[in-house]
């Protein structure tokens, strides 16, 4: 990758960055009840990894 980057295009790779997150710790109980011990990632909107799909930038 270049050296030097567009704004642009860095404005799109934070953004597929944050792609990678979980979701806040406090939509868990939220979304179960209480019920069940689920992993935040299971809430995030848009899921990426760096190894399974690659960002189009």
């Amino acid at each position: 990758m270049a050296r030097y980057k567009p704004r642009a295009k860095k404005l799109r790779l934070a953004k597929a960055m944050q792609h990678t997150k979980w979701a806040p710790l406090w939509i868990v109980p939220k979304m179960n009840r209480g019920l069940k011990r689920v992993h935040p990632s299971r809430y995030t909107r848009v899921k990426r990894s760096w190894r399974r799909t690659k960002t189009r930038v």
